[in-house]
């Protein structure tokens, strides 16, 4: 099976990440979202809340199958040997991202040289949104609807003690 590892926080989901999933698909029969413990970024969400809001996400968009969400904490290649992955999804919005993205991917095939890294860019709707801009509007009071599914937006309201 042609199956491709999505890495990331994820803290929260944004409509960026799940449309860098339906390009991925595109290319890949399976994908599995892999979601990083990573507690070095100090996330809003725990990691079973962020695995609860991407598979509720998919669902809102209407991707059932061919995409497994699960979580992680080792270095993504031992987690793409797990997975058996021919390939690491990453999504670049800005050049900025790509001196990060570079780096990284030379170091995954260093330690593990039978994985590609595909760089896929989300559409322009989506180029400059990131999950650390959606919790700022979040925190601030900000409408997040446009950014976010229904289910992420209420999971963010609760978050920050408001309601719609």
């Amino acid at each position: 099976m042609r199956r491709a590892i999505y890495p990331g926080t994820f803290d929260p989901v944004t409509l960026g990440h799940l449309d860098i999933v339906k390009r991925g698909l595109e290319i890949f029969p399976e994908l599995v979202i892999g979601i990083a413990e990573n507690p070095r970024k100090k996330p809003l969400f725990s990691i079973e809340e962020r695995k609860e809001m991407f598979i509720e996400s998919l669902k809102e968009i209407g991707i059932n199958g061919r995409v497994k969400v699960k979580t992680f904490n080792s270095l993504l290649v031992e987690f793409a040997k797990q997975e058996e992955a021919i390939a690491i999804i990453r999504g670049i919005r800005i050049i900025s991202d790509m001196d990060h993205e570079f780096t990284m991917a030379s170091i995954n095939r260093k330690l593990y040289p039978e994985i590609e890294t595909v760089f896929l860019m989300p559409s322009d709707d989506y180029a400059y949104l990131s999950s650390s801009v959606v919790r700022e509007l979040a925190f601030y009071g900000g409408d997040v609807e446009q950014f976010v599914t229904p289910f992420v937006k209420q999971k963010l309201l609760e978050k920050m003690g408001r309601k719609d």
